[in-house]
């Protein structure tokens, strides 16, 4: 059953007996929150110190270069969620503007990529939960928190999107926090840990200025340095932003709310990523911030609050727990998709009297426990293979969503657009003009973004400990298209 049979009730909740099917019962506030929890997580907490280290300063260049590139990648993906919103976003976008092979790819490989974050995530939990209570064992931190958060996923979409909500309340206070009590140590010229004066002119003093790696260099040891790659670190930093378009066939008003937060994410990267390390530079000096702490933790310590690791992570616990709740429903929401589209066995496009795509919802759940458990008998095999896929699925997922972009543009010239757009009967310059939400440039901007993520997996090739996601995202592409061959050869 389509999202567009969802009955018109201006106030739907997931508690009232409605036929099964998808509920619109995501607000404004939901989305807005889901969409600027997505791009705060442990990536920017604790990730960040690698990215500093590599080019020092100049990182701050690296977030907004990258941060223009997925802006311009949600933009895309909104453009067609807006006029076309539907559960599975770009996988549907991908089998009614592309091809059902693409559909297929673009579904399975953003499931499995879900999968190997959600399963990273829950098997580091437990490390949280043991700096208060070290005597739990991690594999059961790990399975309370998969049936917490599948249990709220079983309530409804609102229930989701209330804990989404409050999960990044908490990581935006954090941030706000740590930026107001980096500004008052600058503003007061406070004393600081490091006994360097705080300012905005220690990105040009300290450590070689603010390119002090260049734009590529080599070390002695043989790896490589620099703002070019940083920008492979940041912008895996960046994944799960394209959440918003997932969240399309389950919001209130999405020609309102999926525009208004798309937009934000400029100021959210400005704000969250570009002012929070910049704040941070300006306090700590760059190179002293070796990843053994987080740069968060040494900013709160030098404005004086040493409970700085306690709060850091409580801050990370919600976190993780944010990244698998979006990453569960995400998973959801995807294989009743694919079931639509005939990519997936039929059980998984089934619903619940809440409009809750059960199957998907417990199938994405077991299917990550049992990911969870390789990684506790297999640390070393799960991490650096499993998660090399994860890696590169990622800039697969990107590509696919600049190229399914291209398709639906030329769909809509040709007269295709859906049957209940404002599109619907017009055809060329006309049907372009009439987008509700456009790309900007779209003529231009997908191409440049596709040659930006080939930048980006070819800087891959130059690192060690992502050279190996290069090399499993070939073999992964190859299982795709194997498997999809072999399912229509069943048929």
């Amino acid at each position: 059953m389509s999202t567009t049979d969802a009955p018109k009730k201006s106030r739907e909740t997931d508690d009232v007996p409605v036929p099964a099917t998808l509920r619109k019962s995501l607000k404004n506030r939901h989305i807005q929150l889901i969409a600027l929890g997505g791009a705060i997580g442990t990536g920017l907490f604790y990730g960040s110190s690698e990215s500093i280290a590599l080019a020092g300063p100049s990182i701050l260049l690296a977030y907004l270069i990258g941060g223009l590139a997925i802006f311009m990648i949600v933009r895309a993906l909104s453009e067609m969620s807006v006029e076309d919103p539907k559960a599975g976003a770009f996988s549907y976008y991908a089998t009614r503007y592309w091809s059902k092979r693409a559909g297929f790819i673009s579904g399975w490989n953003y499931w499995f990529n879900y999968i190997l974050v959600s399963m990273v995530e829950l098997s580091v939990v437990g490390k949280f939960v043991n700096y208060w209570f070290p005597a739990i064992p991690t594999w059961v931190s790990a399975a309370v928190f998969l049936v917490v958060i599948c249990a709220a996923n079983l309530l409804g979409v609102s229930k989701f999107g209330e804990f989404e909500f409050w999960f990044a309340i908490i990581k935006i206070v954090a941030v706000i926090a740590m930026i107001i009590g980096g500004l008052a140590v600058i503003i007061f010229v406070l004393p600081t840990a490091s006994g360097v004066r705080a300012s905005f002119a220690n990105w040009f003093t300290v450590g070689n200025g603010f390119f002090p790696n260049g734009l590529m260099g080599q070390n002695s040891d043989g790896s490589w340095t620099g703002l070019l790659m940083a920008l492979v670190v940041v912008m895996f930093s960046f994944g799960g932003t394209e959440l918003i378009g997932i969240t399309a066939g389950e919001t209130e008003d999405p020609k309102t709310t999926i525009p208004r937060a798309t937009n934000d994410i400029i100021w959210r990267i400005l704000v969250f990523y570009i002012g929070a390390l910049g704040v941070i530079m300006a306090v700590v000096p760059w190179n002293t911030i070796d990843g053994k702490s987080s740069p968060f933790v040494q900013i709160f310590d030098s404005v004086g609050i040493h409970a700085a690791a306690g709060i850091l992570n409580f801050v990370c616990l919600t976190a993780v727990m944010s990244v698998y709740n979006s990453g569960l429903y995400a998973n959801s929401r995807m294989l009743y998709s694919l079931a639509k589209q005939g990519n997936a066995p039929a059980y998984l496009g089934k619903l619940n009297s809440r409009g809750v795509p059960v199957a998907g919802v417990l199938t994405s759940a077991a299917i990550t426990a049992i990911a969870v458990v390789v990684v506790f008998v297999w640390p070393e095999f799960a991490f650096n293979y499993l998660m090399s896929i994860a890696t590169i699925a990622g800039i697969i997922n990107w590509t696919m969503i600049m190229l399914t972009e291209m398709k639906f543009r030329k769909v809509v010239a040709a007269g295709g657009a859906p049957e209940d757009s404002e599109l619907a009967g017009l055809s060329g310059q006309e049907a372009l003009d009439a987008i509700h939400f456009k790309l900007p440039f779209a003529k231009v901007t997908p191409w440049v973004v596709l040659a930006f993520l080939a930048l980006v997996v070819v800087l891959m090739c130059f690192s060690t400990s992502y050279r190996i996601a290069v090399i499993a995202g070939v073999i992964w592409l190859a299982i795709l298209f194997a498997a999809y061959q072999l399912t229509q050869a069943k048929k």
